[in-house]
């Protein structure tokens, strides 16, 4: 039979390999609600007018992979239209596109926009140098 010895000691090594993971996700979660962006690269033109006002009531933004986001919350397009017609046609919109995202999406949301009547948009670029 065998004798189980007794432990004196605990290895605390895997413990703190274990918290050190944790520390590492707490942080790289918290840096991102931190921030509360959604991550694009906006495209660059010439000719465009720096914001002096303060951002739109309404932004819609699309990022890379083409996904739609009213005021940060992802949405599908037709539930972006749902939303766009609940809300009054002066409303100032503001759309911030990936550079990377396809021009279709970017068509395809003023095409909403437009059926809906509102015309008051704009699109945020960063000016090229």
């Amino acid at each position: 039979m065998k004798r189980f010895r007794r432990m004196d000691s605990i290895n605390i090594v895997p413990f703190i390999d274990i918290m050190l993971v944790l520390l590492v996700i707490v942080l790289t979660s918290a840096t991102f609600i931190a921030q509360g962006k959604i991550p694009i690269a906006l495209p660059q033109a010439q000719g465009s007018d720096k914001i002096t006002q303060p951002l739109k009531s309404v932004e819609i933004t699309i990022d890379a992979q083409g996904q739609y986001y009213l005021d940060k919350t992802p949405m599908s397009l037709e539930s972006i239209q749902s939303e766009i017609l609940k809300i009054p046609r002066e409303t100032p919109i503001l759309l911030r596109g990936d550079q990377k995202s396809y021009f279709e999406r970017f068509v395809a949301l003023v095409g909403v926009l437009n059926s809906s009547g509102h015309n008051n948009v704009d699109v945020q670029v960063e000016q090229s140098r």
